[in-house]
């Protein structure tokens, strides 16, 4: 179940009331961790087993003979979540070498599972239940223990919100207490407030930096809603770029095909001068100020590469 932008439903804070709870929103990898008979088997929102990337969750079998637990990978560096830290755990290999870098980055920089609802329990599928329902009974099933915690629930929503913005934390995910658990659904009884403006979107092509060839700056869209595979262009996006996470965006786009023009209408001269397109199958997430009234990003940079989203999980735009 997925969170809807509080921005586009109406409110840019989060609400309050008693029919709410508000939630830390964590930067880290979204998974669904099934456990059954002492295996713990984690799957990324697409439903892909990374089990070789975590081996450090296999001691969240110890909740229950079985479970279906929704959550996030943290990796928490110096008491503060770390994406950079987590994401790359999920394109591990599961032969010798993949397990043997999960160990190592397990040993160095070990990632806890932040759980915040339970949809099965001993056989019993609970996603029809209130919220309050399943937090309870995940409560009620929970114990202390290494690489595992629960989020943390808070009834005032000014006070959380003000909280995480001062730690620099991403923001607050909101949630109706009676709120069903709608699996693959985009859901307005659970809003996302992040303290920055932050999208996904999908990567186009790419340009050089000047007298180089290394990146410079990508060009990014939303796909379409028409369900054409075109690209709705946002902008060019070269902020951001230097450092450990533009390194990992490099090195995805020398491994990605080249293809035609995904994007539809063209791009400006300006920016597709010089620019190498791609196949639109790379995710990043883009800080701005906001878009025009024609929808390009105002004074965006590079936030992350993606690697745990495909590009048919990206938002559509309207065309």
């Amino acid at each position: 179940m997925l969170a809807t932008a509080g921005a586009s439903a109406g409110e840019l804070h989060p609400p309050s009331g008693a029919q709410w709870v508000h939630e830390i929103k964590w930067d880290g990898v979204r998974l669904l961790l099934e456990v059954h008979d002492g295996r713990v088997v984690p799957r990324t929102r697409s439903g892909r087993v990374v089990s070789a990337g975590f081996p450090e969750l296999a001691a969240v079998s110890a909740l229950a003979g079985d479970a279906l637990l929704d959550g996030e990978a943290v990796a928490f560096v110096d008491g503060e979540p770390s994406f950079s830290h987590v994401v790359q755990r999920v394109h591990l290999g599961s032969g010798p070498r993949g397990r043997a870098a999960a160990e190592d980055l397990a040993g160095r920089h070990p990632v806890t599972f932040v759980a915040f609802d339970l949809l099965r329990l001993d056989g019993l599928v609970v996603t029809a239940l209130p919220w309050s329902h399943r937090r309870e009974a995940l409560e009620e099933i929970w114990l202390p223990g290494p690489s595992r915690t629960l989020s943390p629930t808070h009834a005032d929503a000014a006070a959380l919100w003000s909280a995480t913005r001062e730690r620099g934390l991403e923001g607050v995910v909101s949630k109706k207490r009676s709120s069903v658990y709608r699996p693959g659904e985009r859901s307005r009884d659970w809003l996302k407030y992040p303290h920055r403006a932050t999208e996904s979107l999908v990567v186009g092509g790419w340009r050089p930096e000047v007298q180089s060839r290394r990146l410079g700056a990508v060009l990014v869209g939303s796909p379409a809603a028409d369900g054409s595979g075109r690209l709705l262009y946002r902008g060019r996006v070269g902020s951001g770029l230097a450092g450990r996470a533009g390194t990992a965006l490099e090195n995805a786009i020398a491994d990605c095909p080249a293809a035609p023009c995904p994007f539809s209408p063209d791009v400006p001269a300006m920016d597709a001068r010089g620019t190498t397109w791609l196949r639109p199958e790379l995710v990043v997430d883009v800080r701005s100020l906001g878009a025009t009234a024609g929808g390009r990003l105002r004074q965006p940079s590079f936030a992350r590469f993606r690697a745990d989203l495909r590009a048919d999980e990206v938002g559509h735009a309207q065309s």
